[in-house]
């Protein structure tokens, strides 16, 4: 057996959002038909510095390797020069269950598939059209989830971008409006910022809502991405209360992490008032919109079978083109728990 181990620069340039996109719809479907295996999340805080690392993994029918991921948060890292995110991910054949590949792409792949998913959200709850997109963060995952919904979405040209810190906001605008050809500008306020959007994406690492739910205008879509974690909050709870369409890329990670669950301890929902899952949506089990005056919302915390689709997808296209370094790797005895 051997050992493949990707770079970052390998690995950047190998999938493109409209190709991300596909795989995280055939992701959620497989989770929704039930052929997915995977754990749940293992959430590591490290509070002094204020870090975490989430640990995922997954595997489906006709994959041919098992993933495991390894993501970090650490908050302060820019004042360090360093990016707040990075990560890795392992891939073990699906048949011998020995390691295939270690993809050493400090976290790209993991912003790569988030990213994607809000596509997924935005392609069957988001309107058609969309006048104005408005952007809660201006980090990495700010920038892939615009990327995505231009991918997916007749944007007519306006995003307005809020975050704390004023410098990032700028920089994101610049860099967007000359990527995607968009009029991105920063928002004064969030009141502002939420004034006639069509569209809402939360990318933040929050921990108190952003904005009251009283602001969000009728028919406007909403694709929570930044609660992955129990004490992460982004949405004022009420935003349940108006949302008629609810749904949850994994319900019951949803009920332990993400904005869903926030809403059910406030005692606002249940978790059947939730619309459904994603790969239910994708399957045409339950309704996507069917108004343009609908309030719709998707809470994304990041499933494991995305790591796997995403990763998967990279190491076929890695070794087509004869990509990474091969490392030999030693057939070792019985492991004993």
């Amino acid at each position: 057996m051997s050992l493949l181990v990707l770079t970052e620069s390998e690995i950047r340039p190998l999938i493109s959002m409209t190709e991300a996109i596909a795989a995280m719809e055939q992701a959620f479907t497989a989770l929704a038909r039930g052929d997915a295996q995977l754990p749940d999340v293992i959430g590591l805080q490290i509070p002094e510095v204020d870090g975490e690392v989430h640990v995922k993994g997954a595997h489906y029918k006709g994959l041919e390797y098992v993933v495991l991921k390894v993501a970090t948060g650490f908050w302060q890292n820019p004042a360090l020069g360093l990016p707040s995110g990075s990560g890795l991910m392992i891939a073990l054949d699906a048949v011998t269950g020995f390691p295939a590949a270690l993809l050493q792409d400090n976290g790209y792949l993991t912003d790569l598939r988030t990213g994607a998913a809000g596509g997924v959200a935005a392609r069957y709850l988001a309107n058609p059209v969309l006048d104005k997109v408005t952007v809660f963060g201006s980090g990495t995952q700010a920038r892939f989830q615009l990327r995505s919904v231009a991918a997916v979405r007749q944007l007519r040209g306006r995003v307005a971008v809020w975050s704390r810190n004023p410098i990032h906001a700028d920089r994101f605008a610049r860099e967007m409006t000359a990527e995607l050809d968009l009029d991105v500008t920063v928002a004064p306020s969030v009141e502002a910022a939420l004034l006639q959007t069509d569209l809402v994406i939360t990318a933040t690492p929050s921990r108190q809502p952003l904005f009251p739910a009283a602001w969000l205008p009728r028919g406007v879509h909403i694709t929570a991405v930044g609660s992955d974690s129990p004490e992460k909050q982004e949405l004022e709870v009420q935003v349940f209360s108006r949302a008629e369409i609810i749904i949850a890329d994994h319900l019951r990670q949803c009920l332990r992490l993400g904005e869903i669950h926030h809403a059910v301890e406030a005692g606002l929902i249940s978790d059947d008032d939730v619309t459904g899952e994603l790969g239910d949506l994708i399957l045409g089990r339950i309704p996507g919109r069917t108004s343009k005056t609908q309030i719709t919302l998707c809470d994304l915390t990041g499933v494991g079978v995305q790591d796997a689709a995403i990763a998967c997808l990279a190491l076929g296209k890695a070794r087509a083109l004869g990509l990474g370094t091969t490392l030999p790797s030693l057939t070792g005895g019985a492991c004993v728990n």
